[in-house]
């Protein structure tokens, strides 16, 4: 026996703008848990490059620490080393270009900030539908709400009894169009926030990177200390130069 008082009620007795409410509610809900999938897998991917990239510089070689990163698809760190080394040679090779007039430092500084920047980019894909399921789901919950209590109190009126059951149960269908919001924009707001948290997490770790290599590319060694983190913004063109290890 169906339950008089509930989402299948509801169904049957709404009108077109509940259900597309609803139909709403559903593809917000969809999206954000495909994001998170999909986001989430794409951080969990990035552990073992982000524990290799501290092996980097243990390596012999240039070469044998790019295989050291991993493979190249949807690795940031071996692109930022790759593009290191391409903007090093590139400069090198090509000083009669407007660029080879800057100082090598310079240049450096600027490929390897446009790779963290790429980075970052596709780190954020996808957080936006988070962040407009998360603030906008509740708000469309409540419209059904209040459209589903207005028709109710109608209904109501028009049949001439406001006794308990003829109240309880319309105004309540409709309040269940408030759950289902939240229920979407819960789940997408806790989303975003792992999701973000787990992204600086990355680009702090490549701007520690990133440092290391702009002095190895500059002096031929990384830096004889990795336990500072230095933003790659704030690279200069003074960049002290180590001993060689």
């Amino acid at each position: 026996m169906s339950n008089p008082y509930g989402i299948e009620s509801l169904w049957a007795q709404s009108d077109m703008v509940i259900k597309g409410v609803a139909v709403m509610l559903l593809v917000m809900s969809i999206a954000s848990w495909y994001v998170i999938a999909v986001r989430s897998w794409g951080l969990y991917r990035l552990r073992k490059p982000s524990i290799a990239q501290t092996d980097f510089w243990h390596a012999k070689s240039f070469s044998e620490g790019l295989h050291i990163l991993g493979e190249r698809e949807g690795n940031p760190y071996r692109h930022l080393a790759e593009e290191g080394q391409a903007a090093l040679d590139h400069h090198t090779n090509h000083k009669s270009d407007l660029h080879g007039h800057l100082p090598l430092a310079d240049w450096l500084t600027a490929c390897l900030r446009g790779s963290i920047d790429e980075t970052s980019e596709r780190l954020q894909r996808g957080l936006a539908v988070l962040a407009s399921v998360g603030s906008t789901a509740p708000f469309i919950g409540l419209f059904g709400t209040v459209w589903g209590i207005y028709h109710a109190l109608v209904g109501i009126g028009a049949s001439g009894s406001a006794s308990i059951d003829k109240v309880a149960g319309p105004v309540g269908e409709a309040l269940i169009m408030t759950a289902f919001g939240l229920a979407v924009a819960i789940p997408a707001v806790l989303g975003y926030n792992a999701l973000n948290r787990g992204n600086k997490g990355i680009l702090s770790k490549l701007n520690r990177f990133a440092h290391q290599l702009h002095a190895y590319l500059i002096t031929g060694a990384p830096p004889a200390s990795s336990k500072v983190i230095v933003p790659v913004t704030r690279l200069s063109s003074k960049v002290p130069h180590k001993e060689a290890q």
